[in-house]
């Protein structure tokens, strides 16, 4: 797949600052280490609805990541998925009377224009679940013949992944037994599926079925499960260990859980990335967002209304990423008053020396991207520029090329 297109990110003046970031597993903000290329896996949209605000806000975390790594002087090698095949797409499709194909490129194409008004910088590598498919079989063959895989012998024989073939498992979401085995049946696994060993066991391969799509192999007729396209991508891309596997709060456990786990299995490694990083979900009006209450807020539905993208920008950065927070009509308002404000300044002929607020942006980015700190960091100068404070004629344009670079808004 083709991402989406990107933009040039103007190069700041001073001294960059190293990134920390809290790592799931760890329970604790801990020190990015990059090497000269940063490598960084966010596990991409199911396109069936694209974009609400949760995916946004979400993208928008791991896109501050890649901009203090460019800052920093790293290459940044970023991949995302797609998972064009699997249930929610095809239930999707069958209750709208739609072709699952024609519908995951349709939303798929739209989630690409999201990303590009809201800046978000592409990956390098866009890759679909579909066109991973003769991988996904080879990772599978491999995995049964280690034993860490097996066969459910009835009349769909769909192959599981042994959850304790590496000796692990949990370590990365920390979750109690009991508390996996709810998330695992809330969040698309099958824990009472006749014929497994253990409940916990996901979905490698599901066996054609009637009436569902699938690809021919030597594995038989079917369809990969959901957890093993990460993987699979994830390390033909970027290979093992790279530096940060991201996405929301709600792929904790099950998805990352197993991803890491079929990855280990494969290699025999640990561990399968360095950070594990998790958004915080997004709310609205102070109750969950979700596709089962209708009350999802979509990018491209703000953008129809001629909401400025920057100013859903500014919204969503102001609330730490980590944190469970609500979307209201309040939280747009303030951000396109903030963007109007920014504006002013920024286009003024001078303001006040800009260098030390850059390099609080940086400050507050690196320290667990605390984008709420830096848009405050960026307020005191626009009230001390729109009050008539010490004219620099240099200082708007280095605000707004920081601004632009480091958090990804075009003033």
């Amino acid at each position: 797949m083709q991402p989406w297109s990107s933009v040039p990110v103007p190069e700041v003046p001073g001294t960059p600052r190293p990134l920390h970031l809290f790592d799931t597993s760890a329970g604790e903000v801990r020190p990015s280490r990059p090497g000269s290329v940063a490598s960084m896996y966010v596990c991409g949209i199911t396109p069936y609805d694209a974009t609400h605000l949760g995916h946004a806000a979400t993208y928008l975390a791991f896109d501050l990541v890649h901009r203090l790594w460019l800052d920093n002087g790293h290459e940044v090698h970023y991949v995302q998925n797609v998972t064009d095949i699997d249930d929610p797409l095809l239930e999707r499709a069958e209750r709208d009377g739609e072709d699952w194909i024609v519908l995951g490129m349709r939303e798929t194409a739209l989630f690409r224009e999201d990303m590009a008004a809201l800046r978000v910088l592409p990956p390098r590598d866009f890759v679909g679940a579909v066109e991973s498919i003769p991988e996904i079989v080879e990772a599978v063959s491999k995995l049964l013949a280690a034993g860490a895989a097996y066969r459910v012998d009835d009349e769909h024989p769909d192959i599981y992944f042994r959850h304790q073939a590496t000796g692990r498992f949990g370590y990365e979401s920390n979750y109690a037994d009991e508390t996996m085995r709810e998330l695992f049946a809330e969040r698309g696994g099958d824990p009472d599926r006749p014929g497994k060993e253990h409940p916990l066991d996901a979905l490698l391969w599901r066996a054609a079925r009637e009436g569902e799509p699938s690809w021919d192999s030597e594995l038989g007729a079917g369809r990969p499960g959901w957890h093993l396209e990460c993987s699979v991508i994830a390390l033909n891309k970027l290979g093992f260990g790279f530096d940060v596997q991201g996405g929301g709060s709600d792929l904790i456990f099950p998805h990352h859980e197993y991803s890491a786990a079929h990855a280990e299995a494969l290699t025999g490694e640990f561990p399968f990335a360095a950070h594990y990083c998790h958004a915080g979900m997004i709310g609205l009006d102070g109750a969950k967002m979700s596709k089962s209450k209708g009350n999802l807020v979509f990018v491209s539905r703000l953008r129809g209304d001629r909401v400025d993208p920057m100013a859903i920008r500014l919204g969503l950065l102001d609330g730490h990423y980590r944190a469970e927070r609500s979307w209201t009509a309040d939280v747009l308002t303030r951000g396109a008053a903030r963007l109007d404000r920014w504006r002013q300044a920024a286009q003024a002929p001078a303001g006040p020396d800009a260098a030390p607020v850059v390099q609080q942006v940086r400050e507050r980015l690196a320290d667990d991207l605390d984008s709420a700190g830096a848009l405050r960091a960026v307020d005191e100068w626009v009230d001390a520029a729109l009050g008539g404070a010490d004219a620099d004629e240099s200082a708007p344009g280095l605000i707004r090329d920081a601004v632009d670079a480091l958090l990804g808004v075009q003033l």
